[in-house]
């Protein structure tokens, strides 16, 4: 599971003492609320279903997957479906293959999402095994699902404006900026990125 309100708020106060910009942002901006997931094959199921459409259109073919698979959360009933049976259910070929890459592998035993590495960068290489997982969807589901408290998603075009604004930059870090920024940081980023949608989504209200 994610962080919990709780999780959040301690690493948010012991940023606030590491950074004090976090301090004020916090007194504009508030605690932000928990993002929480449940771990496991499904979760990351979701996230291929949803890839590169609207929330509307991904909660739609999630109702029809469902229908079709009548089970999605056993990995084998993706491996027997037909293609036109995910093509019926509104998934197309490039995330069909997707789809049953992370099923092949959860069902062979070679993906455990029960026992993930501990190391972080192991978890989100083990991860990127499926395809049509990149390593912002692996941290995604690392900060999210399993509330790995260290995990820093800096290729997020909205983390990186943040970190531009919070910090005063002139213009916006690029990702491998916004990772050395955050070094000091550690280890309590996972709370940071939470907080930077958080503070994105007050500011562009």
């Amino acid at each position: 599971m994610g962080l919990t309100a709780e999780q959040l708020k301690a690493s948010l106060d012991a940023l606030a003492g590491i950074e004090p910009v976090f301090a004020e942002a916090l007194s504009r901006a508030g605690y932000p609320e928990p993002r929480i997931r449940e771990p496991g094959y499904e979760t990351l199921l979701r996230t291929i279903v949803g890839q590169q459409v609207s929330v509307a259109a991904a909660n739609s073919m999630w109702t029809k997957l469902e229908a079709a698979l009548g089970e999605t959360s056993d990995p084998q009933k993706m491996l027997d479906a037909s293609d036109e049976l995910l093509r019926g259910a509104g998934l197309s070929r490039q995330k069909s293959g997707y789809a049953r890459s992370l099923a092949g592998l959860v069902a062979s035993g070679e993906l455990n999402l029960d026992h993930l590495p501990e190391d972080d960068e192991e978890a989100i290489a083990a991860l990127m095994k499926i395809k049509g997982i990149g390593r912002w969807s692996a941290e995604i589901y690392l900060l999210f699902a399993e509330g790995r408290p260290d995990i820093w998603p800096a290729g997020d075009l909205a983390i990186m404006r943040e970190v531009g604004t919070l910090l005063g930059l002139d213009e916006r870090p690029d990702e491998k900026k916004t990772r050395e920024l955050a070094e000091r940081w550690r280890p309590h980023r996972g709370a940071a990125a939470i907080f930077a949608w958080h503070h994105y989504k007050m500011v562009a209200i």
